[in-house]
């Protein structure tokens, strides 16, 4: 699971949902950031698959913040997971929609559409 920050760790790690391995980026990607690469661990990121790959990974999750930063990050993510040895790797991303004890009446239209869309 690729996170960006170690605060994201602890709290995925509280829900006891997930029990594979992550990967910590250290930041995210801002949408006008010339040098994407220099914002994220990304040698390293891709010295880690590449490991993980030969070990029988199938799937990378990739877990960020819903707002433009994360949106971004996961967009240059994508692009360069979809090269080379890395295009046979399911890339999946978190479930969006309404938080536990969220009232419809005070929801944007941006989160009830996604929670339509990943509804179950």
């Amino acid at each position: 699971m690729l996170i960006s920050h170690d605060v994201d760790f602890e709290n995925i790690e509280k829900t006891k949902a997930y029990n594979g391995y992550y990967f910590i980026l250290g930041g995210t990607v801002p949408i006008l950031e010339k040098n994407p690469e220099k914002r994220i661990r990304q040698k390293n990121l891709l010295e880690i698959l590449d490991e993980r790959i030969k070990d029988g990974l199938s799937e990378i999750i990739i877990a960020l913040n819903y707002n433009p930063e994360g949106e971004n990050t996961l967009s240059y993510l994508r692009g360069i997971l979809s090269k080379g040895t890395f295009d046979r790797i399911k890339i999946s991303i978190l479930g969006r929609g309404l938080s536990t004890g969220t009232e419809l009446e005070y929801s944007d239209s941006e989160t009830i559409k996604n929670a339509l869309k990943n509804r179950q």
